[in-house]
C-alpha cells in the first residue's frame, strides 16, 4: 500500500521497520499533527481524538483485518476526500459502513 501511495504522489512515512516503530499512540499522535500528515491505522484507540484539531485521520477497524482488505479499503476512502477536505476529519470504516465526523466549531450549536 505504501508503495502504492507513493506512486499516486502521496508524501507517505511509514513507522514500520524505523526507530518510531512501537511508539506510543500519544507520541505517534503527536508527530503526526506536527509533520501535518493524514494518520491512516487500524487502532481504534485514535477514535478518541476525532474532536481536537488534527490534520485528518483513518481508522480501519474490520472484524478480519487482511491485508488486502485494508488495502482496498484505504485506497477506496482516500479517493472520496481531497486533502483540504482530510483536516480536522477522522473516517471510521468499518466492514459493512464508513462514518465521518468533524469537530464541531465554535458557532455550532449543541441540540438538546
Amino acid at each position: 500500500m505504501v508503495v502504492m501511495l507513493r506512486e499516486q504522489g502521496h508524501d507517505v512515512l511509514d513507522i514500520r521497520g524505523t526507530p518510531r516503530e512501537g511508539m506510543k499512540d500519544e507520541l505517534l499522535w503527536e508527530v503526526a499533527q506536527a509533520e501535518k500528515r493524514l494518520l491512516i491505522s487500524t487502532d481504534r484507540r485514535f477514535l478518541r481524538y476525532w474532536n481536537v484539531s488534527h490534520s485528518g485521520a483513518l481508522v480501519v477497524l474490520l472484524k478480519q483485518a487482511k491485508l488486502q482488505t485494508i488495502h482496498a479499503k484505504v485506497m477506496q476512502t482516500l479517493s472520496q476526500f481531497t486533502p483540504e477536505q482530510w483536516r480536522g476529519m477522522l473516517v471510521v470504516f468499518r466492514d459493512a459502513f464508513q462514518s465521518t465526523r468533524r469537530p464541531r466549531t465554535p458557532d455550532e450549536k449543541v441540540n438538546g
